[in-house]
């Protein structure tokens, strides 16, 4: 399985600062975005795969809901989260 609890601490502990940090924005829009990688490169594999492809809009639907929150929010930790993963709108 491509997504470990072990890859999950580390993105966590990359991105948020802890393994324990899990429900901030940073934490999530980093888990979101490692999903959307994965089901982006399965996607250009097997092209006719509905349920995936709605499954991705779904996750970027999510990712810009949080980054918008973050946006709205706080400005500087939206910038260094776009930064670090190498995002844009």
């Amino acid at each position: 399985m491509y997504l470990t609890s072990q890859v999950k601490k580390d993105i966590f502990k990359k991105y948020a600062g802890s393994e324990k940090s899990t429900g901030t924005p940073e934490a999530q829009v980093s888990l979101f975005t490692h999903r959307i990688d994965h089901l982006t490169g399965h996607l250009k594999k097997n092209k006719k795969d509905f349920g995936t492809q709605r499954a991705l809009l779904n996750l970027v639907g999510k990712r810009r809901a949080l980054l918008d929150f973050l946006k709205k929010n706080d400005l500087m930790r939206y910038r260094a989260i776009i930064k670090t993963l190498d995002i844009r709108k």
